[in-house]
């Protein structure tokens, strides 16, 4: 069976790279047939009531998987060492029918003119995909999707969940990865009605699963992390406050 969860393992990785992909070219509208602002329209009643709704199964998707207590209930039915590369094949799954069935609204709100506005909110976006992906190597990359659990899983090895102390950029916001997603989902050149629901639904949930995550290392972690949030800003860093300290675990 280690052969198979290390096979069903890969797959569900390379979903997330697939479906992160698209997102940066949704996101960004970069050429594809279907973005945040281009694609098949609806009148704009039915589009967003579509369009809300799809970010809404996503939200419900990717929270309710990662609480304790569904992951306890769900690893008697998923094996434990399957349960992550589940979690990241449905939230790819769901973001692929985001991808699928949104439905732009095109009406435009902003249009930056170059040569030095346009470029300077481009690289504004290019940076949040950067800090996204390297906030997940910060906090163990084959961890985060899957990888190792299954891997362990092949080696016939119990798999322990990582023990490491923060630091870099995690000394600076509690939520690198998060305010990534910020500035990609927000550092648009040109802003449509459509961009702008998509990126106000995912700021929304990103304060909602923030809040939702620090309150379960609340009790994972007690003392620990009680002391490094009130050190550390949640999602904005602030240029002239002293780096804080990190907890030594964080899940």
């Amino acid at each position: 069976m280690g052969i198979l969860a290390l096979g069903y393992g890969s797959v569900c990785y390379l979903a997330f790279l697939a479906a992160f992909a698209y997102l940066v070219a949704f996101a960004g509208d970069l050429g594809v047939p279907r973005s945040v602002s281009a694609g098949p329209s609806w009148p704009p009643g039915p589009a967003l009531a579509a369009d809300l709704g799809l970010l809404a199964l996503f939200a419900v998707q990717h929270s309710l998987m990662a609480r304790p207590g569904f992951k306890r209930a769900w690893t008697r039915i998923v094996p434990p060492a399957l349960e992550r590369s589940t979690y990241v094949l449905l939230s790819s799954a769901a973001l692929a029918a985001l991808f699928r069935f949104w439905r732009p609204l095109p009406a435009t709100l902003w249009d930056l003119p170059g040569p030095v506005l346009r470029p300077a909110v481009q690289a504004g976006f290019w940076g949040g995909v950067g800090l996204a992906l390297a906030s997940t190597f910060l906090v163990s990359h084959p961890d985060l999707f899957g990888l190792r659990q299954v891997w362990c899983r092949f080696r016939g090895r119990p798999y322990r969940e990582p023990g490491f102390r923060l630091g870099a950029v995690y000394a600076r916001v509690r939520h690198p990865l998060m305010l990534g997603f910020l500035a990609m989902f927000w550092a648009a050149p040109r802003m449509t009605v459509g961009h702008l629901v998509f990126a106000a639904g995912t700021t929304v949930y990103i304060l909602a699963g923030t809040w939702l995550e620090e309150r379960d290392l609340l009790r994972s972690l007690g003392p620990v992390y009680a002391a490094y949030r009130r050190e550390v800003p949640r999602l904005f860093p602030v240029p002239w406050r002293r780096a804080g300290k990190s907890p030594d675990r964080m899940v």
